[in-house]
Formats: structure tokens, C-alpha cells, sequence
């Protein structure tokens, strides 16, 4: 199950080893379902507050996490997550919000990124691709969830484009991570979905789409990303692409496999303070 590209950091959390290279001092990791305290359907570790668990447990798994990893509760940020592409700069005013509840989550967003050491960046996942962002010579990091909506809505290249202009940092030296997510071998679209994704692409789809029965197709939506990221600029040897599938995987809950019904895994980025 665990690739070369990650570590087992516990039970828990497996941590993105060839990525966190990149920039010194910096975590990049993805929970498992593994080593939590949450019952059937969400057993074990659901890290999600939104899906019906009870609100205790999902803390205590939050805690377990945060011992593994090293970053406290109180650092952690997470967004709403909305299937949309608004991304937004978090910084230590913005520390604990959607770390114990989804109350006090980041409203409207399903990226964020952060300039600013101690603070790690949480985003929640059963099927969807997380993408991971780094850029050392500015000392960014990010963080972007991105379901069939958010990856024809282009929120990988539409946090490239914000870095540049608000940070002067170009494509080419961003160093990307695209995470566990669903496989394209189990994941069937209709045509609507279809026809957004070659919108999205400018009408070319090879590698992406791979037609089934009629008005159908199925997605590789890793591919879709890694191919938009491209086309914005970032240099393919700096894209690294997880090969595990969600729901091949009993490591991983998966929305689809599962029918909706399930947990959820966390990604997380952070800088530990030098």
C-alpha cells in the first residue's frame, strides 16, 4: 500500500518524503483510516466533522494525528470545502479555525496557502485529489482540494496565477504533489462531466477521458491536474504523482465505493519553525 513516495509516520499518517524534501523543515502528509477511535461507518480514524461522526471522536482522532505529526491542534487550519475554486492567505490570526469543529472552519474556500512558519494546512478527502504546492525561494506553501469540480474550475493553475502576481514566484519553480485520490479504472463520469473536462483542457482529453458505454467515460482526474499544471507553466519534473488508489486501497475510505456513506482522510502541509 505505502508507495516509495511516502513514509509510514504511524498507523496513522504517511508522510510525502520525496516532497518534503523540497524545502527544508517542511511536512506534507495524508491520514489513513487506520489507528482512530471512530465506529462503523467511519471507522477508524475519520478526520472529517461533517459527515455525521460523533464530534468527540473525530477530536480524539485529531489529537492522536497531531502527536504524530508534531504540529499542535491550535496550529492546524482547515477550510469549508465547497467543490468550488476560491483560495485564500491564512495566517497565525487564522490558527485552530476548523481544527476541533467545523464551525469555525475558513467559509467558501477549497485552497489555501500561507507564507508564515508553525502552521500546518489541513484539507479533507474520500476520493478527491489533494494537491500539495511548494516555492522555496519565497517560502510558500499551499494546499487545494480539487474534486472533478475544482479541477475544471482550474484551482491548481488559478493558485499558480495569485502566487505570481502576489508573490512574484513563476510556475517553473513550483514543486507540486498530487496525493492519493481515486483511480480513473473506478471512476466513471457522464457526459456533462466530460464535456467539462475537455472545456477545461481546450478540447483535448487524451489520457484523461477514456470512453466506456455510450455517454460515458472513465476520468483520470490525477492526470487531468497533472496536464492543467503543465499548461500553466509548472515544470513536469517537479510534479509528483501518489499511484495509490482510494478505492482500490483498504488503507482509505472512498465516497464512491462506499456510497457516500464514510469517512474522511486529512491532508496536511506545514513549515516547522527553524
Amino acid at each position: 500500500m505505502v508507495e516509495e513516495k511516502w513514509e509510514k509516520r504511524s498507523e496513522r499518517v504517511l508522510a510525502a518524503t520525496v516532497f518534503s524534501n523540497v524545502m527544508p523543515g517542511m511536512f506534507a502528509g495524508f491520514t489513513t483510516r487506520h489507528g482512530g477511535v471512530s465506529k462503523r461507518p467511519y471507522a477508524t480514524l475519520n478526520m472529517g466533522f461533517h459527515v455525521g461522526d460523533d464530534q468527540n471522536d473525530v477530536q480524539r482522532n485529531r489529537s492522536l494525528v497531531a502527536a504524530d505529526i508534531g504540529f499542535p491542534l491550535t496550529k492546524w487550519i482547515g477550510s469549508e470545502q465547497v467543490h468550488q475554486a476560491e483560495i485564500a492567505e491564512v495566517t497565525a490570526a487564522d490558527a485552530g479555525r476548523g481544527a476541533d469543529c467545523l464551525e469555525t472552519a475558513l467559509p467558501g474556500l477549497d485552497g489555501i496557502y500561507t507564507q508564515e512558519q508553525g502552521l500546518l494546512l489541513t484539507s479533507l478527502y474520500a476520493d478527491c485529489v489533494p494537491l500539495y504546492f511548494a516555492a522555496k525561494s519565497a517560502g510558500l506553501i499551499g494546499l487545494c482540494h480539487a474534486g472533478w469540480k475544482g479541477s475544471v474550475a482550474k484551482i491548481g493553475p488559478k493558485l499558480l496565477g495569485i502566487w505570481k502576481e502576489k508573490h512574484c514566484v513563476s510556475a517553473s519553480d513550483v514543486h507540486v504533489l498530487i496525493g492519493p485520490s481515486i483511480c480513473a479504472s473506478r471512476y466513471e463520469v457522464d457526459e456533462v462531466v466530460a464535456s467539462k473536462v475537455k472545456d477545461a483542457l481546450g478540447g483535448e482529453a487524451a489520457g484523461v477521458l477514456t470512453p466506456t458505454k455510450p455517454g460515458h467515460s472513465l476520468l483520470d482526474l490525477p492526470m487531468l491536474n497533472k496536464q492543467l499544471l503543465v499548461a500553466a507553466g509548472v515544470n513536469p519534473s517537479h510534479i509528483h504523482t501518489s499511484n495509490v488508489c482510494t478505492y482500490e486501497s483498504d488503507a482509505f475510505f472512498s465516497h464512491r465505493k462506499e456510497k457516500g456513506r464514510t469517512g474522511r482522510m486529512m491532508s496536511a502541509i506545514g513549515l516547522q519553525k527553524g
